[in-house]
């Protein structure tokens, strides 16, 4: 088998070996260029953004498929004008198999980072699934090339393997193993590209985009999982037994796991609260940052990030502090002198808030009488915000610190509480009560002491 590929660098005639390396080298030249010239001419100077559908058949990483599948397609153009006028095609019979193997690694890469690549991050998994990928593939192409693949593809065959009452080749093993793998990760492809044209679609609710999508994507899984079962020869009508054995499980043990999905569900297409809302629910606080199928994450002021599943907003009471609008109102209590005008401290309250930058403008703070106390007379100032996603105390801070700077401008004091402590004799104590104060020194138990 390994004679045929010596024999290709073995042609008696130098000048067509020489012929074929240099339209090899044109051809691959070629795909380059033209790689280059598409991307310069389908996206705009200095902008990163596909502007024709021709670059926007998925991200942009497509590119780098570009330049091996244009160096194929000049390859062919090449072999069949060669062949036509009777020239050796000897070489090409391994620069198909090599430049076939790029476009295929880097087309396969392509799809794995457009299904799992969010933030233009690859983590070091995708790194070693590629590496593997790579490896395979050239194994593959070296077994091609010298003519040892049918010899792999014969003993793979023949070797079998017990599974239950049946013996299967590995052969047949890989074939169905390849098969599910591709065709899952072909449905998650395009439940991927969909999604990204659903998210960009600006004349449907963020919420209802991301219900579509996720649907979108779990029917291509479901339909990938009954296409690659039937590819490899498995009968669809098991199914039933399984799919009653997954409802026993979900009534059983799962019903929490259920519940959640549905609930995020629920959430995205009722609207009750979208990304960005400031949300408080159980002990629970911040901002939503996340609604995922089933837990939903909140980010608190202080930036711990708290994951919480789905059902948990939908059985408990939910606090949405910008469901329809995002103003807040925040109140602050304090208690003056008799003596101070109330007419003249309520106008400084509310003048002193204006000037904080965060209260609202649009809807004027008012300062109250709450109520004339025992120590003096309870105030409370209440003020509006638009920004509770920025915290409360601390705008509750800088309206404290600005009345109380007020004050002390004004000569304002603001009351405490009083006691009067007086201290009595037994003679005293006597007089004002009528009665003895057994505490007190010197006191006398008028009772009678056992033995006495």
């Amino acid at each position: 088998m390994t004679d045929h590929f010596f024999s290709l660098f073995t042609d008696p005639a130098p000048l067509s070996l020489l012929r074929q390396l240099g339209l090899i080298a044109l051809c691959l030249l070629g795909g380059v260029a033209l790689s280059r010239w598409l991307r310069a001419r389908f996206m705009l100077p200095g902008d990163d953004v596909p502007q024709s559908l021709v670059m926007q058949i998925g991200v942009k990483s497509f590119a780098r498929v570009l330049s091996p599948l244009l160096a194929l397609g000049l390859l062919t153009a090449a072999y069949y004008a060669l062949k036509r006028s009777g020239h050796s095609v000897t070489l090409w019979e391994i620069m198909f198999p090599l430049t076939v193997a790029q476009v295929a690694m880097r087309f396969v890469f392509y799809v794995l980072r457009g299904i799992f690549v969010k933030d233009a991050t690859v983590g070091a998994l995708l790194h070693l699934s590629e590496k593997a990928i790579a490896v395979l593939v050239w194994l593959c192409v070296v077994l091609w090339i010298t003519g040892l693949w049918p010899d792999f593809v014969d003993y793979l065959d023949g070797t079998t393997l017990p599974l239950a009452r049946h013996k299967v080749s590995l052969l047949t093993m890989l074939q169905g193993a390849a098969s599910v793998l591709v065709t899952l990760i072909i449905a998650l492809w395009i439940g991927t590209v969909l999604e990204n044209r659903l998210m960009k679609f600006s004349g449907m609710h963020s919420s209802l985009r991301t219900v579509v999508a996720r649907m979108l994507r779990a029917l291509l899984i479901l339909i990938a999982f009954l296409v690659s079962l039937s590819l490899v020869g498995i009968d669809l009508t098991v199914l039933s037994v399984f799919g009653g054995a997954l409802g026993v499980g979900i009534g059983l043990g799962l019903q929490k796991i259920a519940s959640s999905y549905v609930s995020g569900f629920v959430i995205l297409l009722e609207r009750s609260m979208v990304i960005g809302d400031m949300v408080a629910v159980d002990k629970y606080f911040g901002k939503v940052t996340q609604i995922n199928t089933r837990y939903t994450i909140l980010e608190g002021l202080d930036g711990i990030e708290s994951v919480l599943p789905n059902e948990l907003f939908v059985s408990n009471p939910v606090q949405n502090y910008s469901l329809t609008h995002r103003i807040v109102r925040l109140s602050t209590q304090l208690t003056i002198l008799y003596q101070d005008d109330v007419e003249t401290v309520l106008s400084i309250m509310e003048q002193a808030a204006l000037g904080v930058q965060r209260v609202s403008q649009q809807t004027a703070p008012q300062a109250l009488l709450i109520k004339i106390g025992a120590d003096g007379l309870d105030l409370e100032l209440g003020f509006w915000i638009t920004d509770p996603e920025n915290g409360r105390l601390n705008v509750l801070s800088d309206v404290n610190r600005a009345i109380w700077a007020a004050f002390k401008q004004h000569g304002i004091e603001v009351a405490h509480a009083k006691r009067d402590i007086r201290i009595m004799d037994e003679r005293s104590f006597r007089q004002s009560t009528g009665k003895e104060n057994p505490d007190m020194p010197g006191a006398q138990n008028s009772r009678t002491m056992p033995g006495n």
